[in-house]
């Protein structure tokens, strides 16, 4: 099982980053996916939700409306659109693929928001 994040970099303030997460090594489309982040100091938080097969979504309060979660399940990727980025963004974000007792995540990709 791998789920495998890329995406992340630098941006300035107000700018756009896509993340992709593929995965491979299970049934991808039964899993629900999760993008999570963590900051230095702080735990770690659900960012975004999307159901299996795909017809529900849901946000963090933080994020909604800046951000939107989809998913290719031909191409077993999940991505995040992160849209007017704020340097409170800043966060190592982790994909996460969820099914009843099963439980899978990525290494995380860095955003760093920042001028």
């Amino acid at each position: 099982v791998q789920l495998v994040e890329s995406g992340g970099g630098l941006v300035q303030p107000g700018g756009s980053l896509r993340l992709s997460c593929a995965a491979s090594g299970f049934t991808f489309s039964s899993y629900n996916m999760r993008w999570y982040r963590q900051a230095p100091g702080l735990e770690r938080e659900l960012v975004a939700y999307i159901s299996s097969p795909g017809g529900f979504t849901n946000y963090a309060d933080s994020v909604k409306g800046r951000f939107t979660i989809s998913r290719d399940n031909p191409k077993n990727t999940v991505y995040l659109q992160m849209n007017s980025l704020k340097p409170e963004d800043t966060a190592v974000y982790y994909c996460n693929a969820h099914r009843s007792s099963y439980d899978y995540w990525g290494q995380g990709t860095q955003v760093t928001v920042s001028s």
